[in-house]
């Protein structure tokens, strides 16, 4: 396939390429990453530019490889009149995304207890395929969790005014409708509240070493100033209630393009006018699944403090068990951005990639004003994560928008051919990481040579300006699926 480079860590496919492409297609990351990016990154990110209504370009951030119609890591803005809604531009767990705890322990402090923390988590912290959750709302209990989003936990004691403000748009997304809910979805989310899952999700404990902060008055803001400081990451969605949601709406959307004469160059693209009766239909269930994994997060933390409260014998306030942030990284929402000098309202899809609101962001909460919306970029539980912020450069270079992992480079079963969940385990304990699994199998799906290089991964969104590293977080205990 034919490119140009306009300029670095920029890989461009001009709409010359491929019949129907409306707009270019943008790659980002060094040479290295790029080059090694599978033909199929490459197809998906062309297909998408063949979208209607697209403004600008397709985009893939360098954790990018092949999904289900997008790529992961593609990044898409449709005109609200003109354009389309996708699922596949969103993905089956809608609102996975991840938050950061921070604690004012240290991992001196920790190590003797982190066997007994890790035990308890992953017994009070549902793990694994199938497993129900940790409360049993009513049917219209479930219906204002779908509203509400994490309005609903601060209502029944599961949260504070302090993690409402540190949620992206305060953990609950406008427009959401349980009308608009399969019963199928209904029955598949109403016992899943407070559940880890399974696949790439976890909750991680990690630390930060000095020799890990990139920016110390920016990690200081953050509540990060002691050496080998713990924090706790969580990383998980709306799980099968998400899954349900997009599968519904997949089959429906599937009718609407005879309807609306659509063709895509992928089935999995299946699409419908956001301005549409179908549109707005999934846009109102997705609010619906994004709330509710807004809600799932704030319900783990809640279990959490209470799990570091057992062990350590003190609140968890007094244990500095802050949240710093929390953000989706599949999802679609209205937003505003400037397209040739006039502001105009853009749908933007991000499926694998994370909004990366600048410090100069009226849409920043105050606490983030003059610092940047802080990004999290989860990494192998071996290779562990990253916290960055936002740049102003990102409006104009990506909607706003940046990396969310490492990014994989082999399947699951390509992982599983290579390593034994069990060798692994032993592995990584010897490395002086803890792990409890729910599954051996799914453990070796996630040793970390089955993903990119994260530093590398950071260090092309940092050379681009859209992100800025703030500080790196090292795996010291996993809990998985």
């Amino acid at each position: 396939m034919k490119y140009t480079n306009p300029g670095p860590l920029i890989r461009e496919i001009p709409v010359s390429e491929k019949q129907g492409m409306r707009v270019p297609a943008r790659l980002f990351g060094s040479t290295q990453i790029l080059n090694a990016m599978d033909d199929g990154v490459y197809e998906q990110v062309t297909n998408v530019a063949c979208l209607p209504g697209i403004k600008k370009y397709a985009y893939c951030m360098p954790d990018g490889h092949q999904g289900y119609g997008f790529p992961i890591g593609g990044v898409a803005a449709f005109d609200l009149d003109e354009g389309v809604i996708s699922p596949g531009g969103i993905g089956f767990d809608i609102n996975c995304g991840v938050r950061l705890i921070k604690t004012n322990l240290t991992e001196d402090e920790i190590r003797p207890k982190l066997k007994d923390l890790i035990e308890l988590l992953f017994h009070i912290v549902p793990t694994g395929v199938g497993k129900k959750g940790i409360i049993s709302p009513s049917k219209k209990e479930f219906a204002k969790i779908m509203v509400e989003g994490a309005s609903w936990c601060k209502s029944k004691g599961y949260a504070t005014g302090g993690d409402l403000e540190c949620i992206e748009d305060r953990g609950c997304l406008a427009g959401a409708d349980p009308g608009k809910i399969s019963d199928k979805a209904w029955k598949r989310g109403i016992d899943q509240i407070g559940t880890l899952g399974s696949g790439n999700h976890y909750l991680e404990i990690q630390k930060v070493g000095i020799a890990d902060i990139f920016d110390q008055a920016i990690a200081q803001k953050f509540g990060f100033n002691t050496e080998n400081q713990i924090a706790v990451m969580v990383h998980c969605g709306s799980r099968g209630f998400g899954h349900q949601v997009a599968t519904d709406y997949l089959v429906e959307f599937t009718r609407a393009m005879n309807k609306y004469g659509f063709r895509t160059g992928d089935r999995e693209l299946a699409c419908a006018p956001f301005n549409s009766p179908e549109g707005r239909d999934y846009f109102a269930a997705m609010a619906c699944a994004a709330n509710t994994a807004f809600v799932n997060r704030q319900v783990i933390t809640h279990r959490i403090r209470e799990a570091f409260s057992r062990i350590f014998d003190k609140g968890y306030e007094q244990l500095g068990m802050n949240l710093v942030f929390d953000v989706a990284h599949n999802i679609a929402k209205i937003e505003e951005f400037k397209i040739d000098g006039k502001k105009e309202k853009l749908l933007v899809h991000r499926k694998g990639a994370t909004r990366s609101l600048g410090p100069s962001s009226t849409l920043l909460p105050e606490r983030f004003r003059g610092i940047g919306q802080p990004v999290l970029v989860g990494g192998s539980m071996q290779a562990g994560s990253y916290l960055l912020v936002g740049m102003d450069a990102a409006e104009e270079l990506s909607f706003n928008s940046t990396v969310h992992g490492a990014g994989r480079t082999m399947s699951r079963t390509q992982a599983k051919k290579k390593i034994r969940g069990q060798d692994l385990l032993k592995q990584m304990n010897e490395d002086g990481i803890m792990i409890r699994t729910a599954s051996f199998a799914g453990l070796a799906e996630e040793a970390g040579f089955a993903y990119k290089d994260i530093d590398q991964v950071v260090e092309s969104v940092a050379l681009l300006g859209i992100s800025k590293p703030v500080l790196r977080l090292r795996p010291l205990g996993n809990i998985k699926g």
